[in-house]
Parts: C-alpha cells; structure tokens; sequence
C-alpha cells in the first residue's frame, strides 16, 4: 500500500504549480463552503483573540487561513520531487548565528510555532545545521501515510522521533551535541502539569518541556517566526534569545516565548493554525500554584 500510495502521490507532485495551486484554489472552496472544515472551531478561536476585529475582518483572516494549509498540503506533496534549487527559491532563513552558536559547542533549541510552512522550516534548518537536528512529530494513525511523511521529513537529514518515543529515546539522543525543532504552542495534554499564563488574553495551558529542558541542558534558544511572503515563497526569521538558558528563571522562556508568538500571529493572523483548539481547558482555582504570569486570570464564575 505504501508504494502505491507513494507511486500515485509522486506523479501528482510532478504537476506544476500552477496547475498545483489551481488544485488548491479548488480544495479551498470545497473545505470553506461545502465541508466546513471546523469552522466553528476557528472562528470561536478568531473570537477570543480578536476581539477587536469585525466579522468581515475575521472572516477575511478564516478565508486566508483555508487558503494557506490547502496550499501548505499541495507544497508538501510537492517536496516528493521537487528539486533542491526550487526548494531554496521557496525558503529563505538566515542561520548565520545559530550556525556560530554549533560552532563554539552550545546545543540549540529551536521554538517556533504552527505557522505555514513548517514543513519547509524543518527541512531547511535541517540541511543548513552542521550538528544534529532533531524533529518531534505526533505519528499519523494511517501506517503508509506516516511512513511516506517520515520519509519526506527526513529527507534532509532530520532526525525524527514520534511524542510517544522521545521520553525514552530523550537520553541517547541528547548526550552530545544536538539542535531540536519545537512547535511550543503545542496544547498541554494535562492541563494540572502544565505552565498556565494568558495567551490572547485568555487563560492557557503550556507545555513545560521545552523550558525546563533548554534550562537543563544550558542549550541557546532561537525563536523562528515563520512568514509567507507570497504564494510559494516562505521567509524564516530567527531571533536568538538566549546562549545559555539555564541563566532563566524557569518559566521566563515560555513567558518570552508567548509574547514572540502573539507577536508573530498579529502579523500575519492567516497564517496560524486556528483549526486546532488552543482555547480548549477552562483555568480553575486549583491551578493557581503553576500560575506564572503577572497578569491574573480571570476566573469564570459557574
């Protein structure tokens, strides 16, 4: 099935993208009018963080979103046989000081969040980074298509773990030198060990890992915010944080973090993943302990 799955997918990815984006101006208009791809879910999210905007401003911002993930899906399923220079004209990054920071030994961590194209993110980091990189992925359920998204990741040298592995491989796989990519936005999966602080002005969970590892382990932090300039071309600005993170506080980084990402998102609201629920989990007083933002929560009264 894999190789069928592969073989069908390849021949698709050697159509050219004019025709490829044609495809997607098609799946857009099927995903926004007639599926309705979670679009109660992505306006109530477009509700919470902009309260401000009007519904013709926040439908314009949904419109947009539908248009970049069909084009992210068609610009992935590209990668299968796209060449390396056409790879390049789409995705530019300067890691100029991150590719200094391997070179005087430091570890780096890598945080940005669910913009458009992360997949190209992944692998250009990948490619430019004289040391290790290493990739966590949440594994697809569907056997041949994990195994055909693992190989695409992983085409320039990434090296993937799945979420459900890395506790276990975190050892070996971190005793020497290495870079890692996180998306930092992603939802605490329990709310009750998770740092709470506002996001949007609402009361959010996030994960802790990535603070209390880069404390750890003294790694630099560089912070990715992920931009489309235009249709098929992508720019990856990289921001140093620190070189050394265990100089933080812990949850400093994760506070720094929320405020580059709110940031980021207000540039360019498009092109955010709003079809997943960051709003998910209601803040209780029990959380009060793991609350680490200056501004209190607002506690909603049943």
């Amino acid at each position: 099935m894999y190789y069928l799955i592969y073989s069908l997918l390849y021949l698709f990815s050697l159509l050219p993208f004019f025709i490829l984006y044609k495809i997607s101006d098609f799946s857009f208009f099927i995903m926004y009018y007639i599926v309705r791809y979670r679009k109660d879910i992505i306006f109530n999210n477009l509700n919470i963080a902009f309260p401000e905007k009007s519904t013709v401003e926040k439908t314009t911002i949904a419109k947009k979103f539908y248009k970049n993930i069909t084009d992210t899906f068609i610009e992935t399923i590209k990668l299968l046989s796209l060449s390396e220079k056409r790879f390049l004209q789409m995705a530019e990054m300067d890691l100029d000081e991150a590719i200094i920071l391997a070179q005087k030994g430091k570890s780096i961590q890598f945080h940005g969040g669910h913009q458009f194209n992360w997949e190209l993110a992944n692998l250009l980091i990948a490619k430019k980074m004289s040391i290790p990189f290493i990739g966590v992925y949440v594994k697809i359920s569907n056997k041949p298509l994990n195994r055909l998204f693992y190989d695409l990741r992983s085409k320039t040298g990434t090296i993937l773990v799945a979420t459900n592995e890395f506790k276990s491989r975190m050892h070996d796989l971190l005793k020497s030198q290495y870079s890692i990519g996180l998306a930092a936005d992603q939802n605490a999966a329990n709310p009750s060990k998770a740092f709470w602080l506002n996001f949007f002005n609402r009361p959010v969970p996030f994960v802790t890992g990535p603070d209390k590892a880069a404390i750890k382990n003294k790694t630099a932090v560089i912070f990715v915010k992920l931009l489309k300039v235009k249709r098929g071309k992508y720019k990856f600005i990289s921001q140093v944080v620190t070189e050394d993170a265990s100089t933080l506080k812990e949850g400093q980084l994760t506070l720094l973090y929320r405020d580059f990402l709110e940031e980021t998102i207000r540039s360019q609201p498009d092109n955010y993943l709003w079809s997943h629920r960051r709003w998910r989990w209601e803040y209780q007083e029990g959380y009060k302990q793991i609350w680490i933002d200056k501004v209190q929560p607002e506690i909603k009264k049943s």
